[in-house]
C-alpha cells in the first residue's frame, strides 16, 4: 500500500523513470539510484531545489497550479499522468463520489442483447459486476471470474491465456492507478491493492512504477484453449449513471481471423448454455422422481 505522502511517492517514482539524456542534461556517469535527482527536476521545473525537496518529502502540501504544471513538463507526464499529479497536489481537483458494485438491470439487458461479442461490466477496482455469455466463455479457463487484477496476477492460467502477459499486467496496473486517482477513498481498490501486494511480487514491482493510464481502446491478444489465438479490438465506455463503472466490449473486423474466432466462441457459449439447461432439467426431474 502507498504511504500517506502520496504526492511524494508519485514524484519519486516518476523521476526514477527518466534518464538525464531524455531531458537534455549532461550524463555525469553512474548514479546510486535510477533516474533524475531532485535538483535536476527542480532545475527543469524552474523551482528551487529546497522547495522541490519539501514538496517530495511532504513538508509542502499546497503547491500552486503553475508549479504542478511545471513539474508535469519536467517529468514529461502525458495528459493522464499529469491529471493524476493534479489530483494528488490539489485534492479538490479529483473529488469524486464513491463507486457502486451493483450492475443496473438495464446494463445487464444491454450486455445480454449483444450475443455476437464479449461484453462485461467492471467496477473501479476491476471487480466483474456482470458479463454476457460470450465474455464468460472467453474467460472460462480461469478458476474464478471475479476480478481482472486477481485473475491476471494470482491465477496461473493467465500466463497462457494472455498472448503478452507482461503487457497485459502492466496495462492492468496502470489502469488501476488511474482508478485509484479518481476514487482515492474507494475501499474496494484499497482491498485489491492490499491483497495483491501481499501475494504477488510482480504486482508490487509494477505498482511501484506509478504509471497512470486508464484503459480506453486497444488490441487484445488472447490464446483460448478451444478457439486458439484471438486478436480483438477492446473498447471501454464509462457508465455515466454509476461513476467508476465501465462497460467493456471486444469486437473484430468482419472477415478477419478474430471475427472467425468470435463465431466459434459464440457456438461454444450457446453449447454451454444448452448443457446447463439440460443439466438443470435433469436435476429437477431427479428431485421430482425422488419425491414420487
Amino acid at each position: 500500500m502507498d504511504s500517506e505522502n502520496k504526492l511524494g511517492d508519485y514524484l519519486r517514482a516518476r523521476r526514477a523513470l527518466i534518464r538525464v539524456q531524455d531531458v537534455g542534461l549532461p550524463d555525469d556517469g553512474p548514479r546510486r539510484v535510477p533516474g533524475l535527482r531532485r535538483d535536476e527536476v527542480a532545475l527543469l521545473a524552474g523551482v528551487s531545489t529546497d522547495y522541490y525537496m519539501r514538496l517530495e518529502q511532504g513538508r509542502e502540501r499546497h503547491p500552486s497550479d503553475q508549479v504542478l504544471r511545471s513539474i508535469a513538463r519536467a517529468l514529461q507526464l502525458d495528459d493522464d499522468a499529469a491529471a493524476h499529479l493534479f489530483r494528488l497536489g490539489l485534492p479538490v481537483f479529483g473529488a469524486r463520489a464513491a463507486t457502486s458494485l451493483t450492475a443496473a438491470p438495464e446494463l445487464v439487458r444491454l450486455m445480454d442483447g449483444m450475443p455476437d461479442v464479449p461484453a462485461f461490466l467492471v467496477s473501479a477496482a476491476q471487480d466483474i459486476l456482470g458479463a454476457n455469455a460470450m465474455a464468460r466463455e472467453l474467460y472460462r479457463g480461469f478458476a474464478r471470474y471475479d476480478n481482472l487484477l486477481r485473475m491476471i496476477f494470482l491465477d496461473p492460467y493467465a500466463r497462457s491465456f494472455y498472448g503478452d502477459w507482461d503487457a497485459a499486467s502492466r496495462l492492468a496496473v496502470s489502469n488501476l492507478r488511474a482508478s485509484s486517482s479518481q476514487f482515492p477513498a474507494d475501499e474496494h481498490i484499497e482491498r485489491i491493492v492490499g491483497e495483491l501486494s501481499l501475494r504477488s511480487p510482480a504486482f508490487v514491482n509494477l505498482w511501484a512504477r506509478y504509471e497512470v493510464r486508464p484503459r480506453t481502446s486497444e488490441v487484445k491478444h488472447f490464446v483460448h484453449p478451444r478457439v486458439g489465438e484471438l486478436r480483438l479490438h477492446f473498447e471501454t465506455f464509462a457508465v455515466a449513471s454509476a461513476p467508476g463503472q465501465h462497460l467493456s466490449v471486444y469486437s473484430a473486423e468482419p472477415g478477419s481471423t478474430g471475427h472467425d474466432g468470435l463465431v466459434l466462441l459464440r457456438r461454444l457459449a450457446e453449447q454451454a448454455a444448452t448443457d446447463a439447461e439440460n443439466s438443470a432439467s435433469e436435476q429437477a426431474f431427479e428431485k421430482g422422481d425422488t419425491r414420487s
